[in-house]
């Protein structure tokens, strides 16, 4: 089983627009609700490839059952730990058609008490019993100290479960030296040999790093590194430059971490999910209005832009 973990969970709600009316009010369509989190995007997409996953984290109030009930209509079995504070939530509002610009607001986050804190670690801690790797994902709500993941990082070595960790600014500086398994991170630029930003996280104690920038991801280990980049293809917007969507990023390097795949051919599966072969994930939200879709993977998609990613020979 891999237990995928959300600390920041959020409850993504989308309205259809319609034109303004005469007094200045404009019509909305009823909510159309999305569980979401970079953490939520690696189970959607682990489970519809078929691996055992649960979801864990931090869930409250109405909004945090509506967030467990999306992913329990998706399949993804979850044991998210209960707060006494609402889950944070993302709201878009675009016309019907997606043609014009589209409006975005998000919630901050729950405070998280010293008690909560307590509570979920006791059940992470059960949940390490049967995992065979634990992915951590995404931001800290307020109130958890930055050095959070890293002890979640620790427990999860003391247990012996390989850890896939994806976060960044201070989360990311405390946790990299637990030595997580691999790290997923953002860079500015990819900068191939000793000088990059994921070999710097190697030396900080990560066993591998992945530091993905546009469209392109620089995988770092103590036996080489290698660049993976997408070459134009007929999907639009899908080459060099085009934003991965890192939830679908993470998904698709947990097999090859737990499976001993060669990193070409992890960078290649991820990359091709990330751009565009998941389907649903690489969007905001499902479309107000539109015909319920149950998660899937796009197959044709993700085949065509699994022969459009190179993979450059290590360093």
């Amino acid at each position: 089983m891999i237990v995928t973990v959300t600390l920041n969970a959020a409850l993504h709600v989308a309205y259809a627009t319609g034109d303004a009316a005469a007094d200045d009010v404009t019509p909305i369509s009823r909510p159309v609700y999305r569980a979401g989190g970079r953490g939520v995007t690696v189970a959607r997409v682990l489970r519809a490839f078929g691996h055992d996953v649960l979801a864990a984290g931090l869930a409250g109030g109405a909004c945090g059952e509506l967030i467990i009930q999306d992913l329990a209509r998706s399949g993804v079995p979850t044991a998210f730990t209960l707060i006494r504070g609402e889950s944070r939530r993302f709201f878009r509002f675009a016309d019907p058609d997606n043609d014009g610009p589209a409006l975005r607001f998000a919630e901050p986050g729950p405070f998280i008490t010293t008690e909560e804190l307590g509570r979920f670690a006791a059940d992470y801690r059960r949940l390490l019993t049967g995992a065979a790797a634990v992915v951590l994902c995404g931001s800290l709500p307020d109130g958890l100290p930055a050095d959070t993941y890293g002890s979640l990082v620790t427990y999860a070595a003391e247990a012996g479960v390989p850890v896939i960790l994806d976060a960044g600014g201070e989360e990311l500086k405390h946790a990299v030296g637990h030595g997580p398994d691999l790290v997923v991170a953002e860079g500015s630029a990819v900068e191939p040999g000793t000088g990059g930003f994921g070999a710097a996280l190697i030396r900080l104690g990560a066993a591998a790093a992945a530091v993905a920038v546009g469209g392109q991801v620089h995988a770092v280990t103590t036996d080489g590194e290698w660049t993976a980049r997408l070459e134009a293809t007929d999907d639009e917007g899908a080459g060099a430059d085009f934003p991965l969507a890192r939830g679908a990023l993470v998904a698709g390097l947990v097999p090859g971490q737990l499976l001993g795949w060669s990193w070409p051919d992890r960078l290649r599966h991820a990359l091709a999910l990330a751009a565009g072969g998941a389907g649903s994930w690489t969007s905001w939200t499902r479309t107000p209005g539109g015909a319920e879709e149950r998660d899937r993977v796009d197959l044709a998609a993700y085949e065509r832009l699994l022969d459009a990613v190179r993979v450059e020979p290590p360093a």
